[in-house]
Order: structure tokens, then C-alpha cells, then sequence
């Protein structure tokens, strides 16, 4: 019998980390009456019980790794310590689950859980940029990148450090419910409804206040006019700035091209579009901004990972099923 990915479970071990944990049952534990259908939550261990956690806490941890045979969904909500040992039974299960066709996914350190027990061999992985360098010399076979905030691998989902569980546990609510539920979640959240997963985990020049509020506007009026011809040109034109001094202050605070962030923000409008409407593709394709179907096709795939009408078919499929 097929997993299902809205039947998610937490794993917990001594010392787990207060805040990512916090995130993941923020997002996936927390109800939504306001919803016909969420997630199925619960909390798992090698040891049932009261688990230490850091801030000198305790997480109540009722089910043991029994629990990973029939989640369709693991997270690691990171780990108290990369020095500390994954437990042998943990690596068998996870490997199991992974094999059965669970998702899984991982925040910060969580992701030296899931190198320990060969998971991320091959693939690309984020964890927090702390971390990166250390686990790329413990486990070769594993390309870390500390410059992103989330890395979509299919079934292996890994996310750097923090609040950039958020990002990716949106991410995940986005592939189950579509773009309309994860930006009420947000809403909810107060935080942004999208950041893209490949922007940078921290810029090492602040904005000047000024510079930042201009980009914001620009944003704003970008995003509510899609659908029209926008330039990198005009954009800066937009912010009052030089094209030179807006590339290099959208790139800081973004951590993306100004190009780069408009064909994402024009594929999640398609991807609302294919989720709410009935609109053929060249109409999508026209109110998301792209020039026709074909140019909504290229981007929508290297951005979504998908085609728009596989994206909408499998949305339905979600959805009625």
C-alpha cells in the first residue's frame, strides 16, 4: 500500500533541536479547521518518553520508530550534535522508509542524520552553513551547499539552519495543497509565502534602510503586474537607482538576479493559476506574464520541476483523492 505524504512524523533525540522542532509542529502538527484536509502528526524516538531538548526543555515523545513504517513523511527537525552517534536502529529504519517510498526531509543538522545513514550519497544536500564544511569532509559522497536555503531532491527534501525550516515546511505544504493553501499558512505564519529555495542564507553587507525600501516597493509593484513587460532596466528606473547599484542591492537582499526572481515569481502565479482555474495554457501563460505557452512550459519545468499540465493534473489528483 502506497505511503501517504500527509501522514507525517518528527523524529526526536536527546538534546533535539527546540526551535526546528518548533517549525515542524508548527506546520504540520498545529490543526486547520479552515482546511478539508491536513496532515496526520505525530512525534517519534528510539525512546519514548520525556526527551531533553535545548533551552532546558523536554519534548514528550509518545510513539517509537515503529511509527516510520507507515509515515509517508520523516522530518529530522535537526540534531542536538553532530559528534552524537545516529543510533543504528534509527539508520535501519530511515533507510527502510526510504526504500518503501517515504518522503523525507530534514532541517539544519537534521541533514547529518540522513548522510549517516547513506541517504544524501549522490545528491545535493543544504544544512546550515556552519555545518557544511565539516560534514562535506565526513561524508565525500555528498554535495553540501551552504548558499541555499532548501534543496528539492524528489524524495529528499534538506534545509539549511533555522528559520529555514519555515521555507522548506511551506515548500512541502505547497507540493501537497497547492500554492492558495501554503499562502494562507503563511498569512498565518506572518512570513513571506514564498522564498525560493536556491536564495542565499545570509548576505554579508546589510542594505541600507533606504535601499531596502525602495526594493520593496519595486517587489510589490512587480508582483501585482505580472502580466506586463518588466525590464531589469525598468525596474531600476522604478527603485531610483543605477542598473549597476540595483543588480548588486537586489542580489543582497534577495540573494537572487532580478531576472532570476521574476520568472520564479511569474511560475508560482502559473501554478495558482493551474490550481484555481480552468484557463488553457496560453491564457495561464498570458496572466503569469510569459509570451506563450511554450515559454511558461521551459520555465515552469526548471523552476517547478514539472510541466503546467502535469502540475495541474497531479494537483487534482492531490485534491480529489
Amino acid at each position: 500500500m502506497p505511503r501517504n505524504p500527509l501522514d507525517v512524523v518528527a523524529v526526536v533525540h536527546r538534546r533535539v533541536c527546540t526551535f526546528e522542532f518548533g517549525i515542524v509542529v508548527e506546520l504540520f502538527g498545529l490543526p486547520r479547521p479552515e482546511f478539508d484536509a491536513w496532515y496526520r502528526f505525530r512525534v517519534a524516538g528510539v525512546e519514548r518518553g520525556p526527551m531533553p531538548a535545548t533551552g532546558g526543555v523536554s519534548v514528550e515523545v509518545p510513539y517509537t520508530l515503529k511509527a516510520l513504517d507507515t509515515a509517508g513523511t520523516i522530518v529530522i527537525p535537526g540534531w542536538g550534535s553532530t559528534e552524537t552517534e545516529v543510533p543504528e536502529a534509527l539508520v535501519r529504519t530511515l533507510r527502510r522508509a526510504h526504500e518503501d517510498g517515504a518522503r523525507l526531509a530534514s532541517v539544519c543538522s537534521g541533514a547529518f542524520v540522513l548522510a549517516a545513514a547513506g541517504l544524501l550519497n549522490g545528491r545535493r544536500a543544504a544544512t546550515h552553513w556552519k555545518y557544511a564544511d565539516d560534514l562535506a569532509r565526513r561524508f565525500p559522497d555528498v554535495e553540501f551547499d551552504a548558499d541555499v536555503l532548501y534543496v528539492d531532491d524528489g524524495n529528499v527534501i534538506t534545509s539549511a539552519g533555522s528559520a529555514a525550516g519555515i521555507d522548506m515546511c511551506l515548500h512541502l505544504v505547497r507540493r501537497d495543497f497547492g500554492s492558495a493553501t501554503a499562502n494562507q499558512v503563511a498569512r498565518r505564519l506572518v512570513v513571506p509565502p514564498h522564498r525560493e529555495g536556491g536564495q542565499q542564507q545570509f548576505v554579508e553587507t546589510p542594505v541600507a534602510p533606504s535601499d531596502e525600501h525602495a526594493l520593496s516597493a519595486v517587489l510589490e509593484a512587480v508582483r501585482s503586474s505580472l502580466d506586463q513587460d518588466h525590464t531589469v532596466e525598468g525596474m531600476a528606473k522604478l527603485a531610483g537607482m543605477s542598473l549597476r547599484s540595483f543588480a548588486r542591492r537586489f542580489r543582497a537582499t534577495t540573494g537572487s538576479t532580478p531576472h532570476r526572481w521574476l520568472q520564479a515569481e511569474r511560475a508560482r502565479r502559473a501554478q495558482l493559476l493551474l490550481e484555481t482555474t480552468e484557463l488553457s495554457m496560453e491564457a495561464v501563460a498570458e496572466r503569469a506574464g510569459f509570451s506563450d505557452a511554450q515559454i511558461l512550459r521551459l520555465h515552469f519545468k526548471r523552476i517547478v520541476g514539472t510541466t503546467p499540465s502535469r502540475y495541474r493534473s497531479g494537483f487534482r489528483e492531490r485534491v480529489d483523492g
